[in-house]
């Protein structure tokens, strides 16, 4: 089930990492099944792929949050 990018900043990094993982693996077993055998829900790849994108787009703001807060704190 696809997870709102709100629900998101409640994970901590580790969490992120490893959801971002199980995502990557569970894509790739369903686009190794749609090319061997037919596959029963074809619309999960979509949503798999936009929770991927979710995760990184969420990690990588997360990441500029924390290298603009240094240079605040010089300022």
């Amino acid at each position: 089930m696809a997870v709102k990018a709100k629900e998101y900043k409640d994970y901590t990094k580790p969490e992120l990492e490893d959801k971002l993982r199980q995502l990557e693996e569970e894509l790739f077993g369903l686009k190794f099944q749609l090319k061997t055998t037919s596959l029963d829900k074809p619309h999960k790849i979509k949503m798999i792929r936009k929770d991927i994108a979710r995760i990184k787009t969420f990690m990588r703001q997360s990441r500029l949050q924390e290298e603009k807060a240094p240079e605040n704190k010089k300022a």
